[in-house]
């Protein structure tokens, strides 16, 4: 059975344009679905996080209205509950990926205000790339990307990604209240080569050992990917 990293955003809330917080995490159907799908599979997670910080939920991602009704809220919420891993996380900077078969980046806004910041996690997706190991990034996750650029210059220009659209973030409402897009940073500051299906619907982009997914709904399809690729 594999070995999976998954890193996980520290951040409990992102600082907007007019300097409020704005209270975020990781999106739960990012983690649950992905971590349901590989351990009932047999295979082993382990959690990390910028100096090891527990993880926090982003409670928007709960709400029935956001994952199609009562029912898929309670099962995040006790896939989440039942996570141990999710409580001991390791500090990003002692992971040593040797030990691990793949990394997955989960999303929710948590990312935009650490990982795309964080060194640590800059020097671990580049070693991952360089190593031919799978590595798995949705939604949000790829402002993670930002951070293994070095004078400019990142080893993921020129590979096909996808990520949480400009037209996503306009329709939960925040295009206009934050310093930056994902989107527009991955394409100009990265140099991705960029595509999306429809807005809410799941998308992936699978390139080279790189594979990226676009939003929540994409979250499960990544699973059953990961599986496919992990066998």
């Amino acid at each position: 059975m594999a070995k999976v990293l998954f890193v996980v955003s520290g951040a409990a809330y992102w600082v907007l344009k007019d300097g409020t917080r704005y209270a975020t995490g990781y999106w739960a159907e990012e983690f649950a679905h992905p971590y349901k799908i590989l351990t009932d599979a047999g295979h082993e997670v382990t959690v990390a996080t910028p100096d090891g910080v527990i993880p926090t939920v982003d409670m928007m991602s709960l709400r029935p209205e956001m994952v199609g009704g009562n029912d898929n809220a309670l099962e995040l919420e006790a896939i989440i509950r039942s996570a141990e891993a999710l409580r001991r996380p390791l500090q990003l900077s002692d992971v040593r990926l040797e030990d691990y078969d793949a990394v997955y980046v989960p999303g929710g806004h948590g990312p935009m205000s650490d990982l795309a910041f964080d060194a640590d996690m800059g020097r671990l997706l580049t070693r991952q790339l360089a190593s031919g190991n799978p590595l798995f990034i949705v939604c949000h996750g790829p402002a993670s990307l930002l951070a293994t650029r070095i004078h400019g210059e990142s080893p993921f220009k020129g590979y096909n990604i996808t990520c949480f659209t400009n037209e996503e973030e306009e329709g939960v409402g925040l295009a206009s209240r934050v310093t930056w897009l994902l989107e527009t940073e991955v394409r100009e500051r990265v140099g991705v080569n960029f595509s999306r299906g429809p807005k809410w619907e799941p998308y992936l982009v699978q390139d080279r050992n790189l594979v990226t997914g676009q939003n929540p709904a994409s979250a499960p399809v990544m699973g059953e990917r990961m599986l496919e690729i992990l066998k």
